[in-house]
């Protein structure tokens, strides 16, 4: 195995991943109806979260059998846009919140406010003034930068005293196999149940992974014709080997 140091710099850059902020998203996936009506599109209040989103320098798709490859085969690519009503008696309350794939709040606005006695002209200016946030967060895209990018060690790290090995203490076999999904930035490792056990996020290095099985964050890499999940556990290094189909 790879010294330490290998080891920290996969789990430094980990939060990187699993945190993304706004700015990494390019694509925002919108309902064709939203939960608070009955009908899709009604008052046109999904068609304009789809043009504002838009104007704001997302590129939107309404979520339907029609979407692009790109996002059809892995929608962890795309944050997905929800509005959320709050009921009022005299006024129309709307906030816009945008989440990634796992539910994970990306982005929460103020909350749009109208005065109007209309329903059409009181959803669309609550709505116009939820959007307001968003734009005053200038968004800008910019992709999640790769570990490549983050700051290199010292020149002179060479000629320090070589890491000593370290060999796991309590070694798994394999569960059975399991099915590589793509994610963004990786995979996810379903059984058949199907439910996921792991998910993997690439490095810059081939065959090694920054990895998080919901307990326990670690690596995946690749031993001669195994793959192998080390993380630690109360303290002793665990060694769990995996069979995966991608």
């Amino acid at each position: 195995m790879r010294s330490y140091f290998l080891l920290f710099l996969l789990f430094s850059c980990f939060s990187g991943h699993s945190q993304a902020s706004l700015n990494n998203y390019k694509y925002v996936l919108v309902p064709e109806g939203f939960s608070f009506f009955k009908q899709k599109n009604q008052y046109g209040l999904n068609a304009l979260t789809k043009s504002s989103l838009e104007e704001t320098g997302f590129t939107a798709y309404f979520d339907n059998p029609d979407l692009p490859a790109e996002l059809a085969n892995n929608k962890c690519n795309a944050l997905n846009a929800e509005v959320v009503e709050k009921k009022s008696m005299f006024t129309t309350r709307l906030t816009l919140l945008l989440k990634d794939c796992r539910g994970n709040v990306v982005f929460k606005s103020k909350e749009g406010i109208s005065r109007e006695k209309e329903f059409g002209p009181a959803y669309t200016l609550a709505l116009k003034d939820a959007f307001t946030s968003l734009t005053q967060a200038k968004y800008v895209y910019q992709p999640a930068p790769a570990i490549n990018d983050q700051p290199m060690a010292p020149a002179n790290a060479a000629n320090s005293a070589p890491a000593e090995k370290t060999t796991a203490t309590v070694a798994l076999p394999a569960a059975g196999t399991l099915y590589a999904q793509p994610i963004a930035n990786g995979y996810q490792l379903i059984d058949t149940t199907p439910k996921t056990i792991l998910r993997m996020f690439k490095s810059s290095m081939a065959d090694y992974f920054i990895a998080d099985n919901g307990s326990s964050n670690g690596i995946v890499f690749k031993r001669e014709d195994s793959w192998v999940f080390e993380y630690y556990k109360d303290g002793k290094l665990m060694a769990e080997k995996l069979l995966i189909k991608f």
